[in-house]
């Protein structure tokens, strides 16, 4: 199965694993960067700062699912 190009919003497309036309389906994940961004942020403004890139969606990876049979889809990288 290929991976499709995805972008950082759910996209309409075909899932190759069941064939249904689909909205996909995107959880967002921590990435290397994101820590590095907490890390930077707690070091030069203060520590409430530190959660803010773990609550913001442009800091995280975009992981695109199959609503239908949860099939993994592609990944937005951040």
């Amino acid at each position: 199965m290929s991976v499709i190009q995805v972008g950082p919003e759910p996209m309409p497309l075909i899932c190759p694993a069941c064939h249904a036309s689909v909205k996909s389906k995107v959880e967002h994940s921590s990435t290397t960067g994101t820590h590095i961004m907490a890390a930077l942020l707690c070091l030069c403004l203060c520590w409430p700062c530190v959660c803010v890139p773990y609550c913001v969606d442009s800091c995280q990876n975009a992981d695109h699912y199959c609503p239908s049979c949860n099939a993994y889809l592609g990944t937005y990288k951040r």
